[in-house]
């Protein structure tokens, strides 16, 4: 049997040396909103609560699924609550037990599921906020729909795209600096 073994073929640690000027590798330090910090958990806590509010306010109105960007309003704030109450209950775990959340898995899983939640959001709120511009100032049908609760709802969905958005971008900046 041909194995190697550990024994016969010994693993060298990675010098601690950058070999180009050898100055000492360092490591970059986590920066606040990052996956796994506290002002990661802090962004994740409010694209929570904004998609959270955007969700109740549209589904409390009666009319909503008249108007389709209405229901894609719901769909992608649905998907943008329950991402986002994902990603708070892993800061939240990697902040209890200290655990850095560097791994460009990790890393890539995040940019890629917030590059999506927050295009499917933004698209929503700029649907929805049309819809609304349509229904308040050029058919002047407010007396008869919710326009204040769709104003409400659209405006909770570009907060919570406000607030994905920097998590995206400092996820993506992490990966693509590796």
């Amino acid at each position: 049997m041909n194995v190697s073994h550990p024994a016969v073929h010994p693993i060298e640690a990675p010098p601690l040396t950058d070999a180009a000027n050898g100055a000492p590798r360092a490591r970059m330090k986590d920066i606040q909103g990052m996956p796994g910090t506290l002002g990661g958990l802090v962004l994740r806590f409010f694209q929570f609560a904004f998609a959270a509010v955007s969700l109740c306010v549209m589904a409390t109105t009666s009319d909503f699924p008249s108007v389709t960007a209405f229901c894609y309003l719901v769909a992608a704030v649905s998907l943008q609550s329950v991402w986002s109450l994902s990603l708070a209950i892993v800061d939240i775990y990697a902040l209890l037990v200290r655990r850095c959340l560097r791994n460009s898995r990790i890393v890539s899983l995040f940019t890629v599921g917030d590059g999506i939640t927050s295009t499917l959001t933004f698209a929503a709120a700029c649907a929805s906020a049309g819809i609304t511009v349509l229904i308040g100032n050029d058919l002047d049908n407010c007396a008869v729909n919710h326009c204040t609760r769709f104003e409400t709802a659209t405006a909770m969905a570009f907060l919570s795209w406000f607030a994905v958005s920097p998590s995206f971008l400092l996820n993506f900046w992490s990966l693509a600096s590796k």
